[in-house]
């Protein structure tokens, strides 16, 4: 059984490295502009979405490779996990070398666990061959939750500070300033991540030779965040009306606190009712604890 393994994973290995060396068939003048936009999407990446430490990585020249063998092939990430990638500030060749990297951990660590009972015979060979499958899948299915979790967390704290920056751009607009100094003013206030986001996207935003708005309105999209492309739709109104959208914005910030608000307040009923619940659990163990004597004797254990 251990030599059919083997001679299935060498046929494997050599099916791949046939597939990935060898040139797309049937391919067409429009295939290949294709190609050559995912490779210049593929170079475009954020600096600030990067690291020094990642660019030299093992997992991070895979994920490159993975990426390349995807894109050339027409195969692209769902639209949720692009959208967590760019809430994060995560590449998507940085992502791709992760779970590779998850999933060969994943595969191995039930061969390594189990080598014991596979020296003294308890265990047979072929069973971690069929955990190393499921091993590498539950990792890359764990990397993918993680990534996910992480992402709602920053996205709900991008939401407060969206929140903050309406009230710092309609002050700053009361305050007699067009929209591009008021974007830009609002958005130099603070240092975090949220608002270096903002400041990045304006900054990008006037060398491209767009509107503000517009390129905000593009990250809400890209990161899914209903509010900020909200806000850009206003603010293409204060060319005609620019005291209503103080007013909208002001109005739209009030609804934003008020809904975080009751967002707080539910999750923390929800703590507060697992807390109940393993209270209770604790409870019932101390019953147990303290009813099983007088049980045992009377039945006579």
């Amino acid at each position: 059984m251990t030599l059919i393994l083997l001679c299935g994973a060498v046929a494997g290995a050599g099916v791949w490295l046939l597939l990935s060396r060898s040139p797309v068939l049937g391919s067409t003048a429009a295939s290949q502009l294709a190609r050559l936009d995912a490779q210049r999407r593929r170079g475009r990446v954020r600096p600030s979405l990067r690291s020094a430490d990642d660019e030299d990585s093992v997992s991070q020249r895979l994920g490159t490779r993975l990426a390349a063998f995807l894109a050339d092939r027409g195969i692209e990430l769902p639209a949720t996990i692009q959208s967590d990638l760019a809430v994060v500030g995560k590449s998507v060749e940085s992502h791709l070398g992760s779970t590779l990297a998850a999933a060969i951990v994943g595969a191995f660590a039930p061969a390594i666990a189990m080598a014991p009972m596979m020296f003294f015979g308890v265990v047979s060979p072929v069973l971690p061959a069929w955990l190393a499958i499921l091993g590498a899948l539950g990792a890359a299915v764990l990397a993918q939750l993680q990534l996910h979790s992480e992402a709602t967390d920053r996205r709900r704290d991008f939401r407060h500070v969206v929140s903050a920056f309406l009230d710092l751009v309609s002050m700053n607009l009361a305050g007699g300033r067009g929209v591009p100094e008021a974007l830009s003013a609002a958005a130099g206030v603070s240092q975090g991540w949220g608002m270096v986001r903002l400041r990045e996207t304006i900054e990008n935003a006037r060398l491209q030779g767009i509107t503000p708005w517009s390129a905000l309105g593009r990250l809400g999209d890209e990161m899914k965040v209903e509010e900020l492309r909200d806000l850009a739709a206003a603010l293409a109104l204060v060319a005609e009306d620019g005291a209503k959208v103080r007013d909208s914005l002001t109005a739209r910030a009030a609804s934003m606190r008020q809904r975080e608000l009751a967002d707080s307040e539910s999750r923390a009923q929800e703590q507060s009712q697992s807390m109940l619940v393993a209270q209770l659990l604790l409870a019932a163990g101390f019953l147990v604890f303290l009813i099983y004597p007088a049980l045992a004797g009377i039945v006579g254990i």
